[in-house]
């Protein structure tokens, strides 16, 4: 995807208006509204955490052509967790046997909401499942099995206590992730089976568990591209370690702060 030049002259203009302090609140006093592909009340509330006053919509029910017309009205898009991405998506139709369930329906959704959130550079966060499809529309790769592609040097989905489960991970030096959180490396949890195995072109790898994992992925040139970043845990529920959870969201609803301000300098 090209970067429109209006759009990075706009966000130098409002970076050097409005500095590091943002209100979610656009200059009209419109709520900033966030899209989520599937909604739940634990992905609600992360969000409502950095700012109770977002407005936040389950775009599930509304049917593809409704959600992904819709999209405009928003400020940023979020991916959620769930199920397996189905594979024909990145050329493994044939190796379906050693996934767990699908939702065709849900595939098609949100990697036309990606696609379209792209062309309006609109900030972009995927979460596990999120994290995964981010990379499949935008032409990678995933592993289907990670015990059996690469083994369990470091156990990604405990069987009993799910969201109990954690291992470390290395964030990449000079990434947007680092930026984000400032960390080299901290502890995440962790509940997946697949995993992103080729990046897709334009994007680069910012985190990774110690086997070499990758654990999260945004743009390469994230720092003259819209926000976009994929995380392979679940901050939503990270409450122990919360360095690598809130500083996400937080970030996140800044951006769509951003975004709004530009569309309405841009108009």
């Amino acid at each position: 995807m090209k970067t429109r030049p209006v759009f990075l002259i706009t966000k130098v203009l409002i970076a050097l208006l409005f500095g590091l302090a943002f209100s979610c609140t656009t200059p009209s006093g419109e709520k900033i509204k966030i899209a989520v592909s599937k909604n739940s009340p634990n992905y609600h509330n992360w969000l409502l955490q950095s700012d109770s006053t977002i407005l936040i919509t389950n775009m599930y029910p509304m049917g593809v052509d409704s959600a992904v017309s819709m999209l405009g009205n928003f400020h940023a898009l979020l991916i959620t967790g769930g199920e397996d991405v189905f594979p024909g998506w990145y050329g493994m139709e044939h190796d379906t046997v050693r996934c767990g369930e699908f939702d065709r329906y849900r595939d098609t959704l949100e990697i036309m909401l990606i696609r379209k959130a792209l062309e309006l550079n609109m900030p972009v966060l995927g979460i596990c499942r999120g994290h995964q499809i981010l990379n499949v529309a935008l032409g990678g790769t995933l592993f289907i099995d990670i015990p059996e592609d690469i083994g369990s040097e470091v156990i990604h989905r405990c069987e009993e206590n799910p969201f109990e489960c954690y291992h470390q991970v290395m964030v990449v030096e000079n990434s947007l992730l680092r930026e984000i959180t400032g960390l080299t490396e901290g502890m995440v949890n962790t509940n997946h089976h697949q995993a992103v195995n080729k990046p897709a072109p334009g994007i680069s790898i910012s985190a990774v568990s110690y086997e070499g994992l990758t654990e999260a992925i945004e743009w390469e040139e994230f720092r003259i591209k819209p926000f976009l970043l994929g995380v392979q845990w679940h901050p939503e529920r990270l409450e122990k370690h919360p360095e690598l959870s809130r500083p996400i969201a937080d970030r996140f609803i800044r951006e769509a702060s951003l975004q709004s301000k530009a569309e309405r300098i841009t108009k």
